[in-house]
Protein backbone atom coordinates (compact mmCIF):
# COMPACT_ATOMS: atom_id res chain seq x y z
CA UNK A 1 0.00 0.00 0.00
CA UNK A 2 3.16 2.47 0.63
CA UNK A 3 4.35 2.08 -2.70
CA UNK A 4 0.99 2.77 -4.25
CA UNK A 5 0.59 5.80 -2.70
CA UNK A 6 4.44 6.94 -2.87
CA UNK A 7 3.62 5.66 -7.29
CA UNK A 8 0.29 8.00 -6.87
CA UNK A 9 2.09 10.65 -5.15
CA UNK A 10 5.18 10.97 -7.55
CA UNK A 11 2.78 10.85 -10.76
CA UNK A 12 2.41 13.94 -12.29
CA UNK A 13 -1.15 15.72 -11.35
CA UNK A 14 -2.14 16.77 -15.23
CA UNK A 15 -1.39 13.18 -16.43
CA UNK A 16 -3.70 12.05 -13.31
CA UNK A 17 -6.40 14.62 -14.21
CA UNK A 18 -6.46 13.45 -17.65
CA UNK A 19 -6.89 9.97 -16.90
CA UNK A 20 -9.92 11.18 -14.55
CA UNK A 21 -11.12 12.99 -17.44
CA UNK A 22 -10.87 10.13 -20.17
CA UNK A 23 -11.94 7.38 -17.55
CA UNK A 24 -15.52 9.13 -16.31
CA UNK A 25 -16.47 10.18 -20.11
CA UNK A 26 -16.35 5.98 -21.04
CA UNK A 27 -17.84 5.15 -17.73
CA UNK A 28 -20.54 7.69 -18.27
CA UNK A 29 -21.28 6.29 -21.93
CA UNK A 30 -20.96 2.68 -20.99
CA UNK A 31 -22.76 3.17 -17.29
CA UNK A 32 -24.76 6.26 -17.63
CA UNK A 33 -27.42 5.07 -14.16
CA UNK A 34 -24.18 4.23 -12.12
CA UNK A 35 -25.29 7.79 -10.40
CA UNK A 36 -23.14 6.96 -7.39
CA UNK A 37 -19.73 7.60 -10.04
CA UNK A 38 -21.18 11.47 -9.97
CA UNK A 39 -20.84 12.04 -5.97
CA UNK A 40 -17.49 11.86 -6.26
CA UNK A 41 -17.24 15.07 -8.37
CA UNK A 42 -19.78 17.02 -5.62
CA UNK A 43 -17.38 15.63 -2.89
CA UNK A 44 -14.41 16.98 -4.24
CA UNK A 45 -16.04 20.43 -4.87
CA UNK A 46 -17.29 20.38 -1.94
CA UNK A 47 -14.23 19.81 0.13
CA UNK A 48 -12.51 22.58 -1.66
CA UNK A 49 -15.70 25.03 -1.09
CA UNK A 50 -14.97 24.03 2.21
CA UNK A 51 -11.33 24.83 2.74
CA UNK A 52 -10.71 27.38 0.75
CA UNK A 53 -11.98 30.21 2.67
CA UNK A 54 -10.45 28.96 5.36
CA UNK A 55 -7.26 29.02 3.70
CA UNK A 56 -7.68 32.56 2.29
CA UNK A 57 -8.17 33.98 5.86
CA UNK A 58 -5.38 32.62 7.85
CA UNK A 59 -2.76 33.01 5.24
CA UNK A 60 -4.08 36.39 4.74
CA UNK A 61 -4.12 37.10 8.73
CA UNK A 62 -0.87 35.03 9.30
CA UNK A 63 1.05 37.30 6.38
CA UNK A 64 -0.30 40.53 7.72
CA UNK A 65 0.23 39.85 11.20
CA UNK A 66 3.99 39.44 10.99
CA UNK A 67 4.44 41.71 7.95
CA UNK A 68 6.98 44.63 8.51
CA UNK A 69 6.41 48.63 8.49
CA UNK A 70 6.56 49.26 4.78
CA UNK A 71 3.66 46.87 4.14
CA UNK A 72 1.17 49.50 3.41
CA UNK A 73 3.17 50.61 0.35
CA UNK A 74 3.59 47.01 -0.49
CA UNK A 75 -0.61 46.32 -0.42
CA UNK A 76 -0.98 49.46 -2.27
CA UNK A 77 1.21 48.35 -5.32
CA UNK A 78 -0.43 45.31 -5.31
CA UNK A 79 -3.91 46.58 -5.99
CA UNK A 80 -2.55 49.00 -8.38
CA UNK A 81 -1.75 46.36 -10.19
CA UNK A 82 -4.31 43.95 -9.58
CA UNK A 83 -7.05 46.54 -10.55
CA UNK A 84 -4.99 47.66 -13.57
CA UNK A 85 -4.93 43.42 -14.92
CA UNK A 86 -8.97 43.09 -13.74
CA UNK A 87 -9.97 46.02 -16.05
CA UNK A 88 -7.13 44.81 -18.89
CA UNK A 89 -9.11 41.04 -18.61
CA UNK A 90 -12.03 42.64 -18.46
CA UNK A 91 -12.24 44.79 -21.83
CA UNK A 92 -10.11 41.72 -23.63
CA UNK A 93 -12.75 39.33 -22.54
CA UNK A 94 -15.63 41.76 -23.87
CA UNK A 95 -13.55 41.97 -27.16
CA UNK A 96 -13.15 38.59 -27.41
CA UNK A 97 -17.03 37.45 -26.97
CA UNK A 98 -17.90 39.79 -29.55
CA UNK A 99 -15.10 38.53 -31.84
CA UNK A 100 -15.62 34.59 -31.46
CA UNK A 101 -19.10 34.16 -29.91
CA UNK A 102 -19.94 30.94 -27.99
CA UNK A 103 -23.49 29.34 -27.18
CA UNK A 104 -23.26 27.02 -24.48
CA UNK A 105 -26.72 24.71 -23.76
CA UNK A 106 -27.84 24.51 -20.17
CA UNK A 107 -30.02 21.63 -18.81
CA UNK A 108 -32.06 23.67 -16.60
CA UNK A 109 -32.79 27.55 -17.18
CA UNK A 110 -31.20 30.10 -14.85
CA UNK A 111 -32.57 33.18 -13.99
CA UNK A 112 -31.08 36.40 -12.47
CA UNK A 113 -31.69 39.95 -11.72
CA UNK A 114 -28.83 41.87 -12.69
CA UNK A 115 -27.48 44.87 -10.63
CA UNK A 116 -29.27 48.19 -11.71
CA UNK A 117 -26.66 50.40 -12.04
CA UNK A 118 -23.32 51.07 -10.34
CA UNK A 119 -24.37 52.67 -7.57
CA UNK A 120 -26.23 48.62 -6.31
CA UNK A 121 -22.75 47.27 -7.44
CA UNK A 122 -20.78 49.02 -4.67
CA UNK A 123 -23.61 48.96 -1.92
CA UNK A 124 -23.57 44.99 -2.55
CA UNK A 125 -19.92 45.01 -2.53
CA UNK A 126 -19.92 46.83 0.55
CA UNK A 127 -22.38 44.92 2.25
CA UNK A 128 -20.59 41.56 1.31
CA UNK A 129 -17.79 43.00 2.81
CA UNK A 130 -18.86 43.61 5.83
CA UNK A 131 -20.88 40.65 6.67
CA UNK A 132 -20.36 38.45 9.60
CA UNK A 133 -16.48 37.27 9.76
CA UNK A 134 -18.24 33.42 10.43
CA UNK A 135 -20.73 33.68 8.05
CA UNK A 136 -18.32 34.66 5.31
CA UNK A 137 -16.44 32.03 5.65
CA UNK A 138 -19.18 29.33 6.00
CA UNK A 139 -20.77 30.59 2.87
CA UNK A 140 -17.54 31.49 1.03
CA UNK A 141 -17.95 35.43 0.46
CA UNK A 142 -14.47 35.98 -0.10
CA UNK A 143 -14.88 39.84 0.17
CA UNK A 144 -15.82 39.39 3.53
CA UNK A 145 -13.17 36.56 3.94
CA UNK A 146 -10.48 39.46 2.76
CA UNK A 147 -12.15 42.40 4.97
CA UNK A 148 -11.83 40.70 7.96
CA UNK A 149 -8.54 38.86 7.68
CA UNK A 150 -7.20 41.92 6.62
CA UNK A 151 -8.89 43.66 9.55
CA UNK A 152 -7.68 40.92 12.09
CA UNK A 153 -3.97 40.16 11.08
CA UNK A 154 -3.64 44.28 11.55
CA UNK A 155 -4.90 43.80 14.55
CA UNK A 156 -2.87 40.73 15.54
CA UNK A 157 -0.12 42.67 14.46
CA UNK A 158 -0.14 45.53 17.05
CA UNK A 159 -1.35 43.07 19.84
CA UNK A 160 -0.54 39.14 19.38
CA UNK A 161 2.39 37.54 21.68
CA UNK A 162 5.26 35.54 19.49
CA UNK A 163 2.85 32.57 20.62
CA UNK A 164 -0.40 33.43 19.29
CA UNK A 165 1.52 34.66 15.80
CA UNK A 166 3.67 30.79 15.97
CA UNK A 167 0.11 29.26 16.54
CA UNK A 168 -1.31 31.11 13.56
CA UNK A 169 0.95 30.78 11.12
CA UNK A 170 1.02 26.68 12.07
CA UNK A 171 -2.79 26.52 11.60
CA UNK A 172 -2.06 28.30 7.80
CA UNK A 173 0.36 25.65 7.22
CA UNK A 174 -2.29 22.74 8.37
CA UNK A 175 -4.72 24.35 6.20
CA UNK A 176 -2.77 24.59 3.25
CA UNK A 177 -1.02 20.90 3.79
CA UNK A 178 -5.28 20.01 3.64
CA UNK A 179 -5.88 22.06 0.40
CA UNK A 180 -2.91 19.82 -0.96
CA UNK A 181 -4.41 16.69 0.02
CA UNK A 182 -7.63 17.33 -1.17
CA UNK A 183 -5.94 18.58 -4.41
CA UNK A 184 -4.42 15.18 -4.94
CA UNK A 185 -7.92 13.54 -5.29
CA UNK A 186 -8.91 16.07 -8.21
CA UNK A 187 -8.67 13.27 -10.93
CA UNK A 188 -11.52 11.52 -8.76
CA UNK A 189 -13.25 14.73 -8.53
CA UNK A 190 -12.66 15.22 -12.25
CA UNK A 191 -13.89 11.37 -13.11
CA UNK A 192 -17.28 11.98 -11.19
CA UNK A 193 -17.91 15.57 -12.94
CA UNK A 194 -17.18 14.30 -15.85
CA UNK A 195 -19.30 10.95 -15.55
CA UNK A 196 -22.12 13.17 -14.30
CA UNK A 197 -22.14 15.36 -17.48
CA UNK A 198 -21.59 12.57 -20.13
CA UNK A 199 -23.98 10.55 -18.66
CA UNK A 200 -26.69 13.68 -18.66
CA UNK A 201 -25.78 15.70 -22.21
CA UNK A 202 -23.53 12.85 -24.19
CA UNK A 203 -20.00 13.69 -25.38
CA UNK A 204 -21.60 16.56 -26.74
CA UNK A 205 -20.55 18.70 -23.71
CA UNK A 206 -16.98 18.40 -24.92
CA UNK A 207 -17.59 20.34 -28.12
CA UNK A 208 -19.59 23.12 -26.41
CA UNK A 209 -17.05 23.07 -23.64
CA UNK A 210 -14.32 22.84 -26.08
CA UNK A 211 -15.30 26.17 -27.91
CA UNK A 212 -15.52 27.79 -24.44
CA UNK A 213 -11.75 26.72 -23.28
CA UNK A 214 -10.34 27.27 -26.74
CA UNK A 215 -10.93 31.50 -26.64
CA UNK A 216 -9.48 31.66 -23.12
CA UNK A 217 -6.67 29.46 -23.53
CA UNK A 218 -6.00 30.90 -27.11
CA UNK A 219 -5.93 34.47 -24.92
CA UNK A 220 -3.60 33.36 -22.37
CA UNK A 221 -1.65 32.13 -25.19
CA UNK A 222 -1.05 35.25 -26.86
CA UNK A 223 1.60 37.00 -25.00
CA UNK A 224 3.87 34.63 -25.12
CA UNK A 225 3.56 34.14 -28.51
CA UNK A 226 3.36 38.20 -29.21
CA UNK A 227 6.80 38.42 -26.71
CA UNK A 228 8.31 34.90 -28.63
CA UNK A 229 7.64 36.91 -32.18
CA UNK A 230 9.08 40.23 -30.60
CA UNK A 231 12.41 38.71 -29.76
Amino acid sequence: MKKIIEKWLSTSLILKIFIGLVLGAILGLLFPNARAIGILGGVFVGALKAIAPVLVFLLVCSALSKAHSNVGRRFRYVIALYMFSTLIAAVVSVFASFLFPVTISFAKSATADPPQGIWEVLKNLIFNMVTNPVSSISNANYMGVLFWAVVTGLCLKKTASETTLKVLAELSECASLIVRCVIQFAPFGILGLVYGSVAESGLNIFTEYGQLLVVPVSLLSLPGALRQTSL
